[in-house]
């Protein structure tokens, strides 16, 4: 076994587990990435993965595989990035255990991040809001489960990881009707509810009357739902109500489109950026300008404060043959 084994090894177990307290979920996406990594390394070299050393998976035999993430496995820069921040954790932890290979590993973490274009987010307006809410058939256990819990992640924007982990105990409907999650960055964050919402998770919890630690959207075993079983419900209420609000259908209704509906919701009825952060669990309420950007709206009501310019018309002529072979390109 090489050294690279048990420093990997220790990794996972002293710097995630023991030092960091890493969440699960972080320790899933890097243990994914390293998998993938070694098994790419292994194809390059024809070593079986126990038997690689570090100076063999050098900064060239990286960006080989960051290569093929992108060409290959068709993932887009965001995953690159985030596939490549897992390296840079452990090549840091590497640097202390094994100071002998710190010009590999120097290249290593000298690897840029790569730049991408950042995408206008997508929302519901409020009718397509409310058509996706009324879409689950609530004569159905599944269906009043659905409404309910389509409800909660339109009004509080909370991510899906924290929709799908919410249990019964985590929804306070007394006097400050509230849900409490421990979001992302194991951040304890609590929102507020409406009273449209706190009344009909009231009634769904008076249904369930679940213990305390049991989920609070379970599947009909009794078991937490997974993303992918959220999104699928998702997909599927949104293409019910796309019948009755022809506009759905040019939008893709995810988790996250419904929390940057309850961000806009929010915008729109002029709460802070930096409240609106506070709510979402945004690490830097920078984050949250996104929801500025996207708001057409807030852009024309700034265009109608503002004076006309008054320019004439015209266009740039080029005084010059070569400034004019410039201009076309």
């Amino acid at each position: 076994m090489s050294m690279l084994a048990p420093t990997l090894q220790a990794f996972f177990t002293d710097r995630l587990v023991r030092q960091r307290n890493a969440s699960p979920h972080t320790i899933a996406a890097y243990r994914d990435t390293i998998r993938l990594l070694l098994a790419f390394a292994a194809e390059r070299t024809g070593k079986p993965p126990s038997s690689l050393q570090i100076d063999e998976l050098d900064a060239p035999l990286i960006g080989a595989f960051l290569d093929h993430l992108e060409h290959d496995r068709g993932c887009g820069p965001r995953t690159r990035n985030a596939r490549l921040a897992a390296i840079r954790s452990l090549y840091r932890y590497a640097a202390l255990r094994h100071p002998e290979h710190a010009h590999t590993i120097e290249r290593v973490l000298a690897i840029p991040t790569k730049r991408h274009e950042r995408a206008l987010v997508t929302f519901l307006t409020e009718p397509e809001t409310n058509a996706l809410i009324d879409a689950p058939d609530r004569s159905t256990w599944t269906g009043r489960r659905d409404h309910a819990m389509i409800m909660l992640a339109a009004q509080t924007g909370l991510r899906a990881s924290e929709l799908t982990t919410l249990a019964c105990g985590d929804v306070h409907l007394g006097t400050g009707a509230h849900v409490s999650t421990l979001g992302k960055g194991r951040k304890q964050r609590i929102t507020p509810l409406a009273s449209t919402t706190a009344t009909v998770l009231r009634a769904w919890l008076s249904e369930g009357a679940g213990q305390e630690t049991e989920p609070l959207f379970p599947t009909s075993t009794g078991r937490r739902l997974t993303r992918h079983a959220l999104e699928r419900r998702l997909a599927k209420h949104a293409t019910h109500a796309a019948e009755r609000c022809l506009s759905l259908r040019s939008k893709k209704v995810t988790p996250h489109v419904l929390r940057h509906t309850a961000a806009m919701r929010l915008l729109h009825a002029g709460v802070d950026t930096t409240v609106i952060a506070l709510w979402l669990g945004h690490e830097q309420a920078e984050t949250t300008q996104i929801y500025l950007h996207a708001d057409l709206t807030i852009k024309e009501q700034a265009l109608a404060r503002t004076t006309p310019i008054n320019g004439k018309p015209g266009r740039y002529q080029p005084p010059d043959t070569l400034l004019a072979f410039l201009e076309a390109l």
